[in-house]
């Protein structure tokens, strides 16, 4: 028999880490994160009898507009026995609950499952249905790291390899930055928003992310540097087996150094020590990989200009299932999809 608990919050990133699904999106700090910029979080969590949390998912919350409500987001979750019909029920029905008492007009649910059939019937049959709207990039590029630093690099393409080697010979350096280095990690991300016309946090999210990862040694700040000048900078998440690179910026000088390639080495470095075996370049066109090979030369249009840099680091082309919605209130949820789309 499962019953729901609220575990402290260490008591539930030792489940989020231990799952075979874990993810940096579902722990703790990332509620946190979330909760400082317009979200509020919750968790539900499913225990058995010994009081062992076998199940569960961060959940945010966002107030709809004109106070019509909330939409309930599920990133990079539910954690749960997808196998399990019980367990997985069970939770289902714990999430209904604690959506329904936050007044949420949907449940958005961005599961870790395989772009299957198998994936979309299952989904299908717990009353969910595709999103007009997705939040995190379904679609995004894995780079086994368990082989050999050797093996790695000749996995990648000749360019890669040689712009990795050619920072080197100019003698660009990468260090692990401190929180001083702030400053000018928020310099570089604005400099790199303004260049390729795409948003960009505020530094105050970057400070908080750094804040509430760093210390606890699930994050990296990475910053490349040349004869005292800061070129380019990312910061790097890890959990469990899993690196996740999310945010990196560049400044406009010095570009021919190729200070980003030294980074990425770096990144793939430090979650190789601390025990990773794949490496997330996190996110790339959702197009599949025949369409992104015939098209990628000649796009730099949201998403194409980076998987033109990322499919250089070798890697698989991987997709998740994506978003899926169970709806609440039917009328609220039309009016969603319309704005959506």
């Amino acid at each position: 028999m499962l019953s729901p608990i609220t575990p402290t919050d260490a008591d539930w990133d030792a489940f989020v880490e231990a799952h075979p699904d874990a993810h940096v999106l579902q722990t703790a700090a990332w509620g946190a994160l979330k909760g400082a910029f317009g979200w509020s979080a919750g968790r539900v969590a499913l225990a058995d009898g010994g009081g062992r949390i076998v199940a569960g998912a961060l959940v945010l919350y966002r107030a709809l507009p004109l106070r019509l409500g909330t939409v309930a987001y599920v990133p990079r979750g539910p954690l749960v026995d997808w196998d399990d019909a019980a367990q997985l029920r069970a939770l289902m029905d714990a999430l209904d609950r604690a959506a329904r008492r936050r007044r949420a007009a949907l449940l958005k649910l961005e599961p870790p499952l395989p772009d299957t059939p198998a994936s979309a019937e299952r989904l299908a049959a717990l009353g969910f249905r595709p999103s007009p709207q997705t939040v995190q990039p379904p679609r995004t590029i894995m780079i086994d790291i368990t082989p050999d630093e050797d093996a790695i690099l000749a996995a990648m393409k000749q360019k890669t390899r040689y712009n990795i080697r050619l920072s080197a010979r100019k003698g660009v350096t990468v260090r692990e930055a401190t929180r001083a280095d702030l400053p000018a990690f928020h310099a570089l991300m604005g400099a790199t928003g303004a260049r390729n016309a795409f948003g960009v946090h505020t530094s105050d999210y970057y400070t908080k992310a750094f804040d509430l990862f760093v210390p606890a040694g699930r994050a990296a700040l990475l910053m490349a540097a040349h004869e005292g000048d800061d070129l380019a900078a990312v910061m790097v998440f890890a959990l469990g087996k899993t690196a996740w690179y999310f945010y990196g910026g560049s400044s406009d000088v010095k570009r021919n150094l190729m200070p980003t390639y030294a980074l990425q080495w770096a990144a793939i470095r430090w979650a190789r020590a601390r025990g990773c075996a794949v490496y997330d370049m996190w996110g790339v066109p959702d197009a599949d990989e025949a369409t992104l090979e015939a098209h990628f030369a000649a796009r730099n249009d949201g998403l194409w200009g980076v998987y033109r840099t990322k499919r250089g680091y070798g890697g698989q082309v991987v997709r998740t299932v994506g978003a899926w919605d169970r709806a609440y209130n039917p009328l609220l949820y039309a009016v969603y999809r319309r704005l959506v789309r």
